[in-house]
């Protein structure tokens, strides 16, 4: 699906984005321009498909909340993340929000009981976090401190996920009316903190910045959420959320061969397992040992 593979391609690059706008910016000013240029983008699109904006005010609380915690905080977040660690093991800890949205579901939602798919898969998952984090080595003060921003980020998204499915599930609204409304709430929250902080640049704007920023917003903060939502609507949730397994990837290639940075054998040894933990959570080993079986059934009754 070519929609599908864009994605990927498209939340991958996002983190090699992130690193080119901090030579110049501060991370405020990323997560601010990122989210202001994906309004825009999604403003422009959705007045080019005819599209309203929620028209209560209960959408609109709802929507301010996962603002805060889709956008403006986790976004915030890794910026400030990507300052000490690399766009590859930021955008391997971004991998593991199946993880922390799975803890958050069963934590506070009743209907959801742990099962023994769903706990191995958790201690699997962390322990795949432990082992890209290189735990055994320890860390510098700054290094620790880019790590926990980008878990706070993932954390961000754990409660955002289930709170969304919870409280907008019944809206009634398009998802391309929900997602502009919600990045351009998200973009107003910014406003205050981006007056605070200070907008002057840190270093002179080069063209690579700017072609980096507005790539970052427009494409990935823009044109991602519709190409998200087209493939929700095509192949439904499960197979939008498995781009989750593509984006790691992406992220370390980019990062390694347009950035130069450097990969660490526990890096992508750690991301699988993290990988594994997140398929056996959610019982994707039994849906494909369950397709092989019927496969294997076929043949021989063929």
């Amino acid at each position: 699906m070519p929609a599908f593979a864009a994605l990927a391609l498209l939340w991958g690059c996002s983190f090699t984005f992130i690193h080119i706008g901090l030579q110049a910016l501060t991370p405020v000013q990323v997560a601010f321009w990122r989210l202001a240029l994906g309004a825009a983008t999604l403003l422009a699109i959705s007045a080019a498909t005819r599209t309203h904006l929620p028209r209560t005010r209960r959408t609109w609380a709802h929507l301010l909340v996962l603002a805060l915690l889709l956008n403006a905080a986790p976004f915030t977040l890794f910026a400030i993340g990507q300052q000490s660690v690399s766009s590859v093991l930021a955008g391997i800890i971004n991998a593991t929000t199946p993880l922390a949205t799975l803890v958050v579901i069963l934590a506070a939602f009743r209907e959801e009981r742990p099962t023994r798919a769903r706990t191995t898969g958790l201690l699997i998952g962390f322990a795949g976090v432990a082992v890209v984090l290189g735990a055994w080595r320890g860390f510098a003060a700054s290094e620790l401190a880019g790590v926990l921003a980008c878990l706070g980020a993932v954390a961000c998204y754990g409660v955002a996920f289930p709170y969304s499915r919870r409280c907008l599930a019944g809206s009634g609204e398009g998802p391309v009316a929900l997602a502009t409304a919600q990045v351009l709430l998200a973009a107003g929250l910014m406003l205050p903190v981006l007056a605070i902080t200070g907008a002057a640049p840190t270093a002179p704007v080069t063209p690579t910045v700017v072609i980096a920023m507005l790539a970052l917003g427009a494409l990935c903060s823009g044109v991602a959420y519709v190409l998200n939502f087209r493939i929700v609507a095509a192949a439904g949730a499960s197979t939008a959320s498995s781009v989750t397994y593509l984006t790691p990837v992406v992220a370390a290639v980019v990062g390694v061969s347009v950035l130069g940075e450097h990969v660490r054998w526990n890096q992508p040894v750690g991301a699988v397992v993290v990988l594994i933990g997140i398929a056996v959570s959610q019982g994707l080993h039994r849906a494909v040992a369950a397709r092989i079986a019927r496969s294997d059934s076929s043949r021989s009754s063929g």
